[in-house]
């Protein structure tokens, strides 16, 4: 994440990849203020263990495209609304319109939880037991709502 602020959005990505049974790290990482430590860590993810990253940056919202252009990995964008943004758009605008060769998958603003989900089922490419898991998960979903709809019609009745 660009500042320590994002981090309430970027933990909802740490708490899905953790409720999937996914290890993760978390670190601040700015496009603008640290730029030698983003080149580092995005060229050493991959020698750390890592299958994707998920960059969160409000504003300008540099972080994720910058990463995205010195990793093969792939990189998975979370638009942050900041105090200094303009309701979001910018941030969602920054990380949307990357240039050919060199895509950032990006989320919604906030959407943190499906950047998690996101890079789990790229992990889950090649973890039968982590596809297993997210199978598990997305039927959880469907419970919910069928059990939301059972609520819905006895409130109807």
């Amino acid at each position: 994440m660009g500042s320590l602020s994002d981090q309430p959005v970027m933990q909802e990505a740490a708490d899905a990849l953790t409720e999937l049974g996914v290890e993760w790290e978390m670190d601040v990482v700015s496009a603008h203020r640290t730029p030698e430590k983003m080149v580092e860590y995005a060229k050493t993810a991959r020698s750390r263990g890592l299958c994707a990253v998920v960059a969160g940056a409000g504003g300008a919202a540099h972080l994720p495209g910058m990463v995205a252009s010195l990793t093969s990995l792939p990189v998975i964008g979370v638009p942050v609304k900041s105090s200094n943004s303009i309701d979001g758009w910018d941030s969602v605008l920054s990380i949307l319109q990357m240039p050919a060769g060199v895509p950032v998958a990006t989320v919604a603003l906030n959407g943190a939880k499906n950047a998690g989900i996101l890079a789990a089922q790229i992990a889950a490419t090649a973890d039968p037991a982590l596809a297993a898991r997210l199978d598990a998960y997305k039927e959880g979903l469907k419970e919910k709502v069928v059990v939301m709809s059972q609520e819905l019609k006895k409130r109807s009745q």
